[in-house]
């Protein structure tokens, strides 16, 4: 199992390893927005457009906080990968059991905090009056579960650091299906409303979870002794060195998400919906720059683990290849067809929400060259070992949203929204290209 399941991509084609890595994870993306667009959809066609604004302005606080989780859980398998790429399996384990402890209490504290702090939160977002308890329902549900998804995130963490990015597939696929239809269940059935959507995805999310800890039980090199799972606080201090900068980079980033949702809150309910829609059919379309990015976290950590620093600039060049290529045909296909896939979420006679909504998949889809380079790029860095410059990219991101939120939408309406992320994409690539040479050099320095 070992042998088959994981990945060295010390040695070998890096565009073979790069396409063989992110194929599978980008699946995995797919049908985690499936089930986030079925909700969507089933919320939009059962509950109205009320409730689908309400769902769809938390978005950017669901980022906020979910993202932070994901980060923390992206940032402590790039240890895990470095030893996995070093062939150090018993530091492997050590640090594995020691981002168990921490997840723990990760968990514990942000649970208890969001669930205190919600209700304020969409209060100071200048949530809309008529959407404001759907909002609040769905989001509180979503913060409770928690500990669910730092379970499933540690745990497929640590699977994609042994190369391994089809078993996390597998079973995002059958908790994809599962969500589905508990969304039908709770929604349609049993009348819940936006509450089953929640209950909904955390129950889903919680079953994916337990199947990779039951995969994982199955590894002998993931099998520890009693003293490999004894805190270490050297082990904890390097993990939070590499997870909390990178889930401060997806809340830094996500700060100025809420901004941008706070002016787009204040254009009204209709705007909102249509902000949600497109954001949803967007999201979709940039599944494959996730994978990507997942990809080369795990090429960059294992590579740097064996001391192969000549492939990395490999690793960045075919992962450019693939993502330009996608970035071209995924905007034609949203020029054309941008408003039949927005009216999957909204009402066919709701013309100018419609027009609108491709108004923003066509000016976002324009910049996703940008967006492929942030993705590859920050990921790439992140998986030398540099966190700490993840959030700084963050920043970037989070100024150019936060202006496009206090300044543009005000002052250009709708329109100044469409703009917001392409302006965030290029302001992260102006940082993330200098930053990349610096951290190379360093560690030439240090390895060389």
């Amino acid at each position: 199992m070992q042998k088959n399941s994981t990945r060295d991509m010390t040695q070998g084609s890096p565009m073979k390893h790069i396409l063989g890595f992110s194929v599978p994870l980008l699946f995995g993306f797919l049908f985690q927005q499936l089930y986030s667009v079925v909700n969507m959809i089933i919320v939009g066609r059962y509950l109205g457009v009320d409730a689908l604004a309400g769902v769809g302005s938390t978005g950017s606080v669901n980022f906020l906080i979910i993202g932070f989780c994901m980060g923390v859980c992206n940032g402590f398998a790039i240890p895990l990968a470095h030893k996995f790429g070093a062939k150090d399996y018993s530091g492997m384990r050590r640090f594995i059991a020691n981002s168990v402890w921490l997840s723990v209490l990760f968990a514990v504290v942000m649970t208890v905090a969001t669930v205190l702090l919600c209700r304020p939160l969409l209060i100071l977002m200048k949530t809309p009056e008529n959407i404001f308890e759907d909002a609040y329902t769905y989001i509180l549900i979503i913060f409770i579960g928690i500990p669910a998804t730092y379970l499933y995130n540690l745990l497929s963490g640590i699977i994609r650091a042994m190369g391994d990015s089809k078993t996390p597939l597998v079973f995002l696929t059958l908790s994809s299906f599962l969500n589905i239809f508990l969304d039908l269940l709770f929604i349609v059935v049993c009348g819940l409303g936006v509450a089953g959507a929640a209950i909904g995805t955390i129950v889903s999310q919680t079953v994916s979870g337990i199947l990779c800890l039951l995969y994982i039980r199955k590894f002998p090199m993931l099998r520890m002794d009693k003293e490999e799972w004894k805190i270490n606080l050297s082990h904890m201090k390097t993990l939070c060195g590499m997870g909390i900068p990178m889930g401060l980079q997806y809340s830094i980033t996500a700060i100025g998400s809420v901004v941008l949702q706070s002016a787009v809150n204040s254009l009204g309910s209709g705007a909102v919906a249509t902000v949600t829609a497109a954001s949803k059919v967007s999201l979709f379309f940039c599944c494959p720059f996730d994978a990507l990015g997942a990809g080369m976290a795990t090429y960059g950590g294992q590579n740097v683990g064996g001391k192969k620093l000549e492939r990395l600039g490999e690793g960045i060049k075919a992962s450019a290849v693939i993502g330009i290529a996608y970035s071209i045909i995924a905007f034609a296909v949203l020029f054309f067809f941008g408003d039949n896939l927005a009216a999957l979420f909204l009402d066919t006679q709701e013309t100018q929400l419609l027009a609108n909504a491709r108004l923003f998949l066509i000016i976002s889809s324009a910049f996703y060259i940008p967006l492929t380079f942030v993705n590859i790029m920050r990921f790439m860095i992140q998986g030398m070992g540099f966190s700490s410059f993840a959030i700084l990219a963050g920043v970037c991101e989070m100024a150019a949203r936060s202006l496009a939120g206090i300044l543009l939408v005000p002052a250009f309406g709708f329109v100044a929204a469409c703009f917001a992320s392409p302006l965030a994409w290029i302001f992260a690539d102006a940082f993330l290209f200098p930053a990349y040479i610096h951290v190379k050099k360093k560690l030439e320095r240090v390895l060389g």
